[in-house]
């Protein structure tokens, strides 16, 4: 595959300045700039499209400005007006080491799928708060390594950060649903049921500059947590019980702590255990004080978020007969 085979679509949402950054890590890139980027504004109040059209001189760049309708409609707005026949998803927040392209034709030339993934990291100019949530997000420690990591993994979901898709795919599948988050695992199930490879790349990584506090990082993740029940009841085949995972964390340490007030150590010893190689595994990732330190709240408020909107979510939908949209309306974008 040659660099002009590819489309990038990039949705974004009154975020201006990472646009800016985005396109400049483009503009960095190795690979040949025949490449088109294709920025999608969903209904924002403030648009893009000054910064777009300076860097329109160094790069294809399509831009279109639409209704808000979620992350997911905007894609496949995007790819159904992209002229390429391979999408590369971004997440506004991410900047591209200049590689990344080289690293996924190289890949593609030799292992072709027609789905893929890559990871996340942090570069060194991040805050303290966003090194510890890249951390809390993206450790094998407290995610099991699902967002990805140093080895190919076949039939593995990416995740829309960072995701490539053909265009055979993406017209056979229709692309993503109007669930948001939760989209491109349900895209990603539905891939592989149709018969597609899917895998990761674990040198196409980006930098993923998340722009979290710590209560916006607790919605995302309540939402992710919220979202997981859903599909495991739309793709009943992929329940797995680490997805309790956090729940299970979350009632073990409010139990420790009972038991600890009652004299017994053991149980709190665990967790304290828990986070001291969690402690040492940041500190070897980050090599900085203050985000090592960061990580403890940050694991924290991933486990009891996702463990709670998990629950919340399997209970409703046990307890209740409406459809999904009714129960979680804030899920669901609408797209017309």
């Amino acid at each position: 595959m040659i660099a002009s085979d590819f489309s990038f679509i990039v949705p974004v949402y009154n975020r201006p300045e990472e646009i800016r950054e985005l396109l400049e890590s483009f503009c960095a890139l190795e690979a040949p700039k025949t490449f088109e980027v294709v920025i999608v504004e969903d209904g924002s109040s403030l648009d893009s499209r000054l910064i777009t059209e300076h860097f329109s001189h160094q790069l294809n760049i399509s831009y279109f400005y639409k209704n808000n309708t979620g992350p997911g409609h905007s894609r496949n707005y995007g790819m159904e007006r992209a002229k390429g026949n391979y999408f590369i998803i971004l997440d506004s927040d991410c900047i591209l080491p200049k590689q990344y392209l080289t690293e996924v034709m190289s890949f593609l030339n030799s292992n072709y799928v027609d789905c893929f993934g890559g990871p996340d990291a942090a570069q060194d100019n991040f805050t303290e708060l966003q090194k510890a949530i890249n951390f809390s997000m993206t450790s094998v420690w407290t995610t099991g390594g699902i967002r990805g990591g140093e080895k190919e993994i076949e039939g593995y979901e990416p995740r829309s950060f960072n995701m490539g898709i053909s265009k055979e795919a993406f017209c056979a599948s229709g692309g993503f649903g109007n669930i948001h988050p939760g989209e491109d695992p349900d895209l990603s199930i539905r891939l592989k049921a149709m018969g597609y490879k899917l895998c990761l790349i674990p040198q196409a990584f980006v930098y993923h500059k998340r722009r979290l506090s710590f209560e916006r990082f607790f919605v995302q993740v309540y939402k992710f947590g919220q979202v997981r029940p859903i599909l495991n009841k739309w793709h009943p085949h992929t329940k797995k019980i680490t997805y309790w995972f956090p729940t299970i964390f979350m009632f073990g340490l409010i139990f420790s702590l009972i038991l600890f007030l009652m004299g017994i150590k053991f149980g709190l010893y665990s967790y304290g255990l828990y986070f001291i190689i969690a402690l040492v595994l940041a500190f070897k990732s980050t090599l900085d004080i203050i985000a090592t330190i960061l990580t403890i709240p940050a694991i924290l408020i991933q486990f009891l978020g996702y463990g709670w909107g998990f629950l919340k979510a399997k209970i409703k939908l046990i307890c209740s007969r409406k459809p999904e949209m009714e129960l979680f309306p804030n899920l669901f974008f609408k797209t017309s």
